[in-house]
């Protein structure tokens, strides 16, 4: 199909993006890579009258280390996460997980912004940001204000941006020495989206577990935090019977999202084995 007719703006700054969302309110919406939102335009789930593309915005793209956080662009395409040097050293999970996504053609033009903002509940970068307690950055006709990623996913494709508001960048905090991260995930035989996917960052110190963060994708209506299982590793010994103790209590207190597809207790299921996964590949890297 055909999306609806609609006027193609491109803007040249953040505070050019901000006025023309509001001067076109609900109209509008905005176009950094877009390979969430032109397939719903053409099935016309979406019917925008006006795309502005902030994909050009000087500034927007890129990586950065500063004040011990990696701020990373808004409009950073996912083959710079997977790819970049810097994030390949000090962030190794984000890299893992942004090779896992799509193909190389999602890659190269899908962007990290783009992808957090669209809130899908399979989605890798949600659960990836949720497990590094990331901060992300808008900017909107109120101005500049930052955002815990813990309270950015609101629901279904739903975030806590406000109308007229737009990503520029998200903050990472680097994780203390003696940590490590790493991402476990069944993919999508067709979409590569994540059937279940786990992002977990550990902390370790005399060989305790002084720190624990699991996040959940592709099985709720958003991501969500494994607050069970973290609880149950934080000051455990870093052995494999404490993670896998742990890792049976990851679907705790999930509601698993509706479908016909897959019965609820297989789900659940995958979801111990791939926090299993994450945690032993984890605790490995920290050492």
């Amino acid at each position: 199909m055909y999306p609806v007719p609609f006027e193609y703006h491109r803007a040249g700054s953040v505070d050019e993006a901000v006025a023309l969302l509001g001067r076109f309110g609900e109209s509008a919406r905005l176009l950094a890579g877009g390979h969430s939102l032109l397939p719903l335009m053409k099935l016309r789930l979406a019917e925008p009258r006006h795309l502005v593309d902030i994909r050009r915005i000087p500034g927007l793209s890129g990586v950065r280390e500063e004040a011990g956080a990696l701020i990373i662009g808004a409009a950073t395409p996912h083959q710079v996460l997977e790819r970049s040097s810097v994030i390949r050293q000090r962030l190794p999970m984000v890299s893992e997980a942004a090779a896992q996504i799509g193909d190389a053609q999602v890659r190269n033009m899908g962007t990290i912004g783009g992808s957090l903002a669209h809130a899908d509940p399979a989605a890798d970068l949600p659960a990836v940001m949720l497990a590094l307690d990331a901060e992300l950055v808008a900017v909107g006709p109120k101005g500049r204000r930052a955002i815990p990623v813990d309270r950015f996913f609101a629901k279904l494709f739903t975030t806590t941006l406000s109308a007229g508001e737009l990503l520029t960048e998200i903050r990472v905090p680097l994780p203390p020495p003696g940590s490590g991260g790493a991402y476990a995930k069944l993919p999508h035989p067709a979409s590569r989206y994540a059937v279940v996917g786990v992002a977990a960052l550990v902390s370790v110190s005399g060989g305790k577990i002084t720190g624990a963060r699991v996040a959940i994708t592709g099985v709720a209506a958003k991501a969500v935090r494994a607050s069970a299982t973290e609880a149950a590793l934080v000051g455990q010994g870093a052995d494999a019977a404490v993670v896998a103790a742990a890792a049976e209590r990851a679907a705790e207190g999930l509601a698993v999202r509706a479908d016909p597809r897959m019965d609820p207790s297989y789900w659940r299921a995958l979801t111990v084995t791939y926090t299993r996964r994450a945690l032993a590949a984890a605790l490995e890297r920290a050492g």
